[in-house]
């Protein structure tokens, strides 16, 4: 269930601010047609740092929802205090959500001890299977190998997303970890890099507008048939390194937009539309890299011919 390509999904907003149910209808249909294995709802790329407590609830229920059971959803339930990330959690119980993505607290950078509480503290206030998110260049703080191994212990923390951008680490936490603990990247551009030192998929920003190639590639490497999954690769690792030449979900937001996948590429403060120069950068790559999405449908205004 949650192995291979994972979307980290974007929210997509009307042109107020509000969220547009239609767009996110359209986006995880996408998903479901093009074998995504499961999808994120409001994880970091979702905007959760901006949205209110009603809204982040209320987007994650209607996800379910608009999924009716089609595909796995993962609710992002991350906080820097450990009474909200508890209650939060808490809210998804016996809806249909499978499980929740937990993001290590950010700014107030705590020891490994205190993460070791935080998340232990919310394994023992849940039934719902916990995946710890590490992402140590947004939160200021660094989940390290012994402290996951010690929550690997717990019955529901079920694996980790590690996005250290350190690719020994994957090596470091599955000489710990017991067998059917899971490894997934955070990280698109070395994510076939994991899976073959034995992690067990991504999840991913790219996966928001090139689903079909991402689940291609994950699901070849996770059959061991790196060569093919290379060649996919490949054709993506500029798509992916671009998508992250300003802070995500800035460019990939901007991306789904211009190709018609949602109706606004709106953002909320302090998050800014993308630069000029990047958004010509972004359209070039987009049509160099014929992604499966953009070659069948003509109406994807910036493949329209004069």
């Amino acid at each position: 269930m949650f192995k291979g390509n994972i979307v980290a999904l974007i929210t997509p907003m009307d042109k107020k601010g509000n969220i547009c149910l239609d767009s996110l209808k359209n986006i995880i249909n996408y998903h479901i047609n093009n074998k995504t294995n499961a999808i994120v709802s409001v994880g970091t790329t979702g905007e959760s740092s901006t949205l209110t407590k009603k809204e982040h609830i209320n987007l994650i229920l209607s996800t379910v929802k608009i999924s009716r059971n089609r595909i796995p959803i993962i609710a992002g339930t991350g906080a820097n205090s450990t009474k909200e990330a508890i209650l939060l959690t808490k809210k998804f119980e016996n809806i249909g959500v499978s499980a929740c993505l937990s993001v290590t607290p950010y700014y107030n950078k705590p020891s490994q001890e205190g993460l070791y509480q935080h998340f232990k503290k919310i394994s023992e206030n849940t039934s719902l299977p916990q995946i710890l998110y590490n992402v140590p260049s947004r939160t200021g703080c660094d989940l390290l190998p012994k402290t996951i191994f010690r929550l690997s212990k717990f019955k529901n923390i079920i694996g980790i997303k590690e996005a250290s951008g350190d690719l020994s680490r994957i090596n470091k936490i599955k000489n710990l970890i017991h067998k059917k603990f899971l490894i997934i990247s955070g990280d698109d551009s070395t994510a076939l890099d994991c899976i073959q030192l034995g992690g067990n998929g991504v999840i991913s920003v790219t996966s928001n507008i090139a689903a079909k190639e991402m689940s291609k590639l994950c699901s070849l490497a996770l059959q061991k048939k790196f060569k093919k999954a290379r060649k996919i690769n490949k054709k993506l690792t500029k798509l992916h390194n671009i998508l992250f030449l300003e802070s995500n979900p800035i460019p990939i937001k901007w991306a789904a937009n211009k190709i018609g996948l949602i109706k606004n590429n709106t953002l909320r403060l302090p998050m800014t539309q993308p630069s000029k120069k990047i958004k010509k950068i972004i359209i070039k790559e987009l049509k160099k890299g014929k992604i499966e999405i953009i070659k069948k449908n003509k109406k994807y205004n910036i493949f329209k011919k004069k």
